[in-house]
């Protein structure tokens, strides 16, 4: 990653994160397509609903005929997770308007988020409305696109989880991942190391007690909190 905070920066930087977008957003077309879903309806909720792996939980709700509001509050809460992300993101553009935020809040992604991370160990904590909009922007491209382009291949495909396209976003994530922690200096990387541990139990631990939907909000809460003391007392 460079210091600067240009929309081509901000394309040559998102570029990795395109083929996690293009692999899951494929598979997303595929499921919806075998599960009897029509095209325009499955590329409707890449475009307005863009709520990534909630869209699955979409699908699945959608064939037992739950309610509106069952399948609402369901996207919700398995998106609860990017009111902490936009929270965290909030302090470093609060220097833009507030529809430039409100933007930036409503196409922030996990992926964008991540790089959004990695990005401030390069430029002094400093983000800009122009490469951080530009991020999202691809991811939320990149999506759509993909999700139609799985539902014109899925005539061609069986199961997608044979090709290992499932397994395409995890990937991203554990790339993403090993750069900010060689990129980040600021704590070292035994610390951040063992953080990474502890959270693999959590959710472990999580996976076995907790429901899915509460998983992701719940697990970022207390590693954040076990985090915090982690860094005051070791740091």
């Amino acid at each position: 990653m460079s210091r600067s905070l240009t929309l081509n920066a901000a394309i040559k930087e998102t570029w990795p994160t395109v083929f996690g977008y293009l692999g899951i957003g494929m598979a997303f077309g595929i499921v919806g397509k075998g599960a009897g879903l029509s095209f325009g309806l499955l590329l409707c909720l890449s475009i307005f609903v863009y709520a990534g792996s909630a869209q699955f939980i979409i699908i699945s709700m959608l064939l037992t005929k739950s309610p509106v509001l069952s399948i609402m509050l369901a996207t919700f809460l398995v998106n609860a997770r990017m009111l902490l992300m936009s929270l965290t993101i909030a302090p470093y553009v609060k220097h833009e308007s507030m529809i430039k935020n409100i933007l930036l809040g409503v196409f922030l992604t996990d992926e964008s988020f991540a790089l959004g991370m990695n990005k401030l160990n390069y430029t002094d904590r400093k983000l800009s409305f122009t490469w951080l909009n530009g991020a999202n922007l691809i991811s939320y491209l990149t999506w759509s696109i993909a999700t139609a382009l799985g539902v014109l291949v899925a005539q061609f495909i069986g199961d997608p989880r044979t090709m290992g396209i499932d397994f395409a976003i995890v990937s991203m994530f554990i790339g993403l991942l090993y750069f900010q922690l060689i990129a980040d200096k600021s704590l070292s990387f035994r610390l951040q190391s063992s953080l990474i541990v502890i959270t693999a139990i959590l959710v472990y631990v999580g996976m076995i007690i907790i429901p899915s939907t509460w998983l992701i909000l719940s697990v970022t809460l207390v590693g954040c909190s076990i985090g915090m003391v982690i860094k005051h007392v070791f740091a």
